[in-house]
């Protein structure tokens, strides 16, 4: 898949009202990829398959869950910013560093979206607030630590929605030992050998 066919696969998930502000922060980020490390350098050439197309995978799997939507480790803002640029709901992007921190507020502020979106630069564990409806995260933790370390923030009714590459199924499994819920993965459409955990219902087990 090359750049144009994944930007299209982007707009088929996303439609073509939100591709102008998607534009916007892929060129940001290229820009900005030039005073400081946001992306893994091999993948600014890549950056709709690797980042973007790899993010807005995950809308459909939401289900149109209403609420919240929190990304643990955000970074340059994959998934969450595209999630945030992307449909009307309350955003939390969760980056613990201060510079990445900065760029989310401040793409927020250029987007007019800072009134629902909302940047907190602190580790997962020291964010309190409301429930999440969704907690998504790439590349944070291994699945049963970020099971952990988010518990506080989730309920019975909160959706994970985890990219977790070709350990996807070997996580899963562990994870069952420690959480009990309902858990499967998903394909992933920009790597078939990479999944996506997908699971609700889940508590620790005692």
């Amino acid at each position: 898949m090359n750049e144009e066919q994944a930007r299209d696969a982007v707009r088929a998930i996303v439609g073509d009202s939100a591709m102008p502000a998607l534009d916007r922060f892929a060129d940001l980020i290229r820009r900005k990829s030039e005073q400081q490390n946001l992306v893994a350098r091999a993948t600014l050439n890549a950056l709709w398959q690797r980042h973007f197309l790899d993010s807005a995978q995950l809308l459909p799997l939401a289900n149109d869950q209403p609420g919240t939507w929190l990304d643990v480790g955000t970074g340059a803002g994959f998934p969450g910013m595209v999630v945030a640029l992307v449909i009307e709901r309350p955003v939390i992007l969760v980056e613990p560093r201060r510079l990445r921190a900065d760029l989310l507020r401040q793409v927020a502020e250029q987007e007019g979206i800072a009134a629902r979106v909302t940047v907190q630069q602190a580790k997962v564990e020291r964010v309190t607030g409301a429930t999440a409806s969704v907690i998504s995260a790439r590349a944070v933790a291994s699945l049963s630590d970020l099971l952990q370390s988010t518990a506080h923030l989730a309920d019975m009714n909160t959706l994970y929605l985890l990219p977790k590459g070709q350990s996807a199924t070997t996580e899963m499994n562990e994870a069952r030992r420690r959480f009990a819920g309902l858990f499967h993965v998903e394909r992933s459409i920009t790597d078939p050998a990479s999944g996506i955990v997908v699971a609700h219902n889940v508590k620790e087990r005692r």
